[in-house]
């Protein structure tokens, strides 16, 4: 969402027409570093791209020339999470596990238990099933799930359930939220709440396979050039608001 074009009445003075300008450039910029940050993760696995929430933000006028004795800026309130599935890729790995629908899986951390989507796994050294960055994935038991060396056909269930040729091993977790966009970065793909779990409903594993940032490069970057001419145009009315200001120093200083 861009921020809104919002133009100075007649009775605005300069300085509010410098505070306008000033505070949509603000909102533009933060706009701007998070489709940069879209574009950055484009390629990143089950990444959600985000995008700036604003409002209009009434303040009383410095001036009593104005119409109504206030002044509109632009502010930005929040980031709203398309929450979106990415496309599904295909790896063959039978460590890689996507989840179609919502839900999260359950990780164990050092900062406590935190939740993904990237079911890019694997297994160290231990055999035990891991993420990328090494934390532990946990059952609907909260244990974590080890393999011995010489245990082969492991399966994941589109349920989640984990079986090798030594029989029934556990079953994934997978945990949803009534409101995931409160849901906060923990870095690592990884996120973080201080909601109570719920069980996630009618979702579908499919292993071998991660699901995909769901990016839309070609939308990140029309959003990008229209942030660059927002911020020019409100550059320009600041400019003008600077050029008033100057000429009237100089038309006082001559009458003086």
């Amino acid at each position: 969402m861009l921020a809104p074009g919002i133009q100075p009445d007649a009775g605005f003075d300069m300085e509010n027409a410098l505070l306008i300008g000033l505070s949509r450039q603000m909102a533009m910029s933060r706009e701007m570093a998070t489709i940069a940050n879209n574009i950055a993760n484009m390629n990143t696995t089950a990444y959600k791209s985000e995008a700036m929430l604003f409002e209009e933000f009434l303040a009383k006028d410095a001036s009593e020339d104005s119409p109504d004795s206030t002044i509109r800026f632009v502010q930005d309130v929040g980031q709203h999470r398309n929450l979106r599935d990415g496309a599904l890729q295909t790896t063959g790995n039978p460590f890689d596990v996507a989840i179609t629908g919502e839900g999260f899986f359950r990780v164990e951390t050092g900062q406590g238990v935190l939740y993904t989507r990237n079911g890019n796994f694997q297994l160290d050294a231990d055999g035990q099933l891991v993420t990328s960055n090494g934390d532990p994935i946990l059952t609907d038991a909260g244990t974590p799930i080890t393999f011995a060396r010489d245990e082969i056909g492991i399966t994941i269930a589109r349920d989640g359930t984990i079986s090798s040729d030594r029989g029934l091993r556990g079953k994934l977790a997978i945990v949803t939220f009534e409101n995931q966009q409160e849901m906060r970065k923990a870095g690592n793909s990884l996120l973080s709440t201080a909601q109570e779990e719920v069980p996630a409903e009618n979702i579908r594993l499919v292993q071998g396979a991660l699901e995909g940032s769901n990016v839309n490069p070609i939308l990140e970057m029309t959003n990008m050039i229209e942030v660059t001419r927002s911020y020019a145009s409100a550059q320009k009315l600041i400019d003008q608001a600077d050029q008033m200001r100057r000429k009237a120093i100089q038309d006082l200083g001559a009458a003086a």
